[in-house]
């Protein structure tokens, strides 16, 4: 058989793995495995494999990933959640919906710590979903709001998802962070704006706004204080150069421990729980790009990436086109796989395509553009119907509210994304104004 099409059946038995719930790393090495050896016969194979996973994980770019991970865990235990809430719903619950409102702006603050969607969702949705039924929101929107707010976590400064990203492409990771500011601070507008027009327009749907006291105020602000102080001194120091993400998420850990302690909220059985769910998360994700670092040989040997990006950028469509189709593959994509997953498996097929297309945008630039509109259609993926992992997450935590009615509640945020990746992909400065004005581009 031919190496081209010797690829595309491989392409094809990935998703036909993916489809009987075969999880994807071992998909891919099976698939990867199989193919090189076809290729090219098995001493071919097993002289790549000696030395593959160290040089696959001796990365340093990828040391920051457990180190996220862990201040994201330690985060969910020390009770930084509840106070996110109780202060967004301080200062927003004069609004109609506004309780609904502050459990966006906690979902964003607690992604800025956890850097996890489905860790955001499913910690927020304990948090925030009883206090939504409280207030007597319809369980569309209050199962809506929190599947929405939980993909924040993929964007928002730390990013694992982004980072991941960033290795695969080669871009500098602070410069995809601060990139990643604005397009988050604008979701979380969007999503307000898409609540505000929801709780008008469907009656019923959420109660008129009450007033916070004084001492409310005033104690909700002192709570939020640490979740403020910690980002700030890990992200700003990260976009201020005082240190690059590893050390900064090693900061951000200490910083995470030492208030749980203090507070009395954290104990050691949750640290060693932390430490436990950091090495399993850690453990899959490096399976997973050990996993597509054995079919990137395969692929390349086949010639697939460079047939497909030949093809496409020889087709005669103008760019813009032809990103809109590679979003739309990631929109399928999302029916079938975790957003970590995509990125993994799709990026190293479309960028090759992307950085052969002609944008006005330098090598660096278009990395980071493109990164960012990845990650947003990444984001929505995960709340599009018919098939939604954040949808599915609160569905097992809200198990009275019918999956259907989750979607539903999930529609108007579903717009608003669109929205999103439209304004993006026309206005590149949005994703690209901060790292040029922090000098990193």
């Amino acid at each position: 058989m031919d190496a081209y099409w010797l690829g595309l059946v491989g392409l094809f038995a990935i998703v036909g793995l993916i489809a009987i719930r075969v999880p994807i790393a071992y998909a891919m090495i099976v698939t990867g495995i199989a193919g090189t050896m076809i290729l090219s016969g098995p001493l071919v194979l097993l002289n790549q494999l000696k030395d593959l996973a160290y040089a696959q994980f001796s990365n340093y770019d990828l040391t920051v990933l457990p180190m996220f991970i862990l201040m994201g865990g330690l985060a969910a235990r020390s009770g930084l959640s509840r106070d996110l809430f109780r202060a967004g719903n301080a200062l927003l619950g004069r609004f109609r919906g506004g309780v609904a409102m502050a459990a966006i702006a906690a979902c964003a603050g607690f992604g800025a710590l956890s850097g996890s969607s489905t860790a955001t969702a499913s910690t927020m949705a304990k948090v925030a979903l009883p206090e939504l039924r409280r207030y007597n929101f319809s369980p569309a929107l209050a199962t809506g709001t929190i599947a929405a707010g939980g993909t924040l976590g993929i964007l928002i400064p730390p990013s694992v998802v982004l980072i991941v990203y960033a290795v695969i492409v080669e871009a500098n990771v602070v410069s995809l962070f601060a990139a990643a500011l604005l397009p988050g601070l604008l979701a979380i507008l969007l999503f307000m704006l898409a609540i505000a027009a929801y709780v008008r327009l469907v009656p019923g749907s959420g109660p008129e706004g009450q007033i916070a006291s004084g001492r409310e105020l005033l104690a909700a602000t002192v709570g939020v204080v640490p979740v403020v102080v910690i980002f700030g001194i890990v992200i700003g120091g990260i976009y201020a150069g005082v240190y690059n993400p590893t050390p900064a998420a090693g900061i951000g850990v200490v910083l995470v421990a030492l208030y749980g302690f203090v507070s009395r909220r954290l104990s050691f059985g949750d640290v060693r729980a932390s430490l436990l769910e950091t090495a399993r998360t850690s453990g899959m994700i490096f399976l997973i790009l050990l996993g597509a670092e054995i079919l990137k040989i395969f692929m390349a040997r086949a010639g697939v990436p460079q047939a497909a990006a030949d093809a496409l950028q020889s087709s005669g469509l103008q760019p813009y086109v032809i990103l809109t189709l590679i979003i739309a593959a990631f929109l399928v994509f999302g029916c079938l796989m975790d957003s970590l997953s995509m990125v993994i498996l799709a990026i190293p097929f479309f960028w090759p395509v992307v950085s052969g297309l002609e944008f006005g945008l330098d090598p660096a630039a278009l990395k980071i553009w493109f990164g960012i509109i990845i990650l947003v259609v990444v984001e929505l993926g995960l709340i599009t119907p018919p098939v939604g992992l954040n949808v599915f997450i609160i569905n097992s935590l809200a198990p009275d509210v019918p999956m259907r009615r989750t979607f539903l509640g999930v529609l108007p945020f579903v717009g608003v994304e669109l929205v999103r990746v439209t304004l993006l992909v026309l206005f590149p400065v949005i994703s690209l104004a901060l790292p040029r004005l922090l000098g990193l581009l």
